[in-house]
């Protein structure tokens, strides 16, 4: 079960809007007076334009006398629009392939908001630099690899498309898979002092929304930690931002995958941080910036290339 963001979660409502037969100097007031910088055009109810401050700029550019002008002269038609329930890469695919920066929310013929690529950054970043949008890549070598960790259990398992700190770049990929055991919830509850019966008590549990025992989100996000523990070098967190979209119950396997995305200088990266699960569903989307050091000269590194 996952919860993938909507456009509902992040669309502005209400929206402001204008009639066909107000002026360019109209909306160029109403854009000042809310601090915004589109309106859309509705006549009889319906959905008929968008005005922005490009096409307010386009008429000053175009008229002799663009202030009387109207927005059914300047305004862009047909409109780009999405639902409420679509998932925002969706929305964002609309975006790239009809070249808009904003759609119109439109349910059962009725304007409900606006979704803006302003939206989209202030609420989740981190959805540009993910794969959502078909990006192909070239496959690299994986390898299994144990650095300074102090121990490791069977269950556990680890790719990474490096073993060289030195070789760290955009595009490296390391993942950790593990399966969230029953101790794994009642210890992390007696260490976090987080002893929600929705995590520890089945009965309970049972008359959530989640029907079941789920455990802690961060819990499942912690595995995006142990991937980035056993990446070459000694990893070193900065930062970290979550979205949860779905539970984990106990007993299930889970990854975490995490991508280096940029690069900001002097050994520190920017990285995608997901955790999946055993459907290969994100539960969990992130982003992270890391530093990474060289290891003590005392450290050893394995190594075994997968074939």
């Amino acid at each position: 079960m996952s919860y993938p963001i909507r456009v509902a979660d992040v669309m502005s409502t209400p929206v402001v809007t204008a009639a066909p037969n107000e002026t360019v100097a109209d909306a160029a007031g109403t854009f000042l007076e809310e601090g915004i910088n589109s309106v859309v055009i509705v006549e009889d109810d319906e959905v008929v334009g968008i005005v922005t401050g490009t096409d307010l700029v386009r008429a000053l550019d175009r008229s002799e006398s663009p202030r009387d002008k109207s927005l059914t002269d300047v305004m862009s038609t047909p409109v780009a629009t999405t639902d409420p329930a679509a998932e925002l890469k969706d929305a964002l695919e609309t975006m790239h392939d009809q070249r808009v920066a904003r759609l119109v929310v439109v349910e059962n013929g009725s304007l409900v908001g606006l979704v803006s690529t302003d939206d989209v950054i202030r609420y989740a970043p981190q959805v540009f630099h993910r794969d959502a949008l078909a990006v192909e890549s070239e496959p690299t070598p994986q390898y299994h690899a144990r650095q300074e960790t102090e121990y490791e259990h069977s269950d556990w398992t680890f790719e990474c498309s490096t073993v060289s700190r030195d070789h760290l770049s955009v595009g490296d990929r390391a993942e950790f898979s593990k399966t969230i055991s029953e101790a794994d919830v009642r210890s992390f509850a007696t260490a976090s002092g987080d002893t929600n019966r929705l995590h520890l008590d089945e009965s309970y549990a049972r008359e959530t929304r989640f029907g079941q025992r789920i455990a802690h989100g961060t819990l499942v996000s912690g595995l995006i930690s142990a991937a980035l523990a056993r990446l070459p070098g000694v990893t070193i967190y900065v930062s970290q931002d979550l979205s949860f979209l779905g539970p984990i119950g106990v007993g299930e396997r889970v990854t975490a995958v995490c991508v280096i995305v940029g690069e900001i200088g002097d050994r520190k990266f920017e990285l995608t941080t997901d955790v999946l699960n055993a459907d290969g569903e994100r539960v969990i989307e992130g982003e992270a910036t890391v530093l990474v050091d060289e290891p003590p000269e005392t450290a050893t590194i394995e190594v075994e290339a997968i074939a």
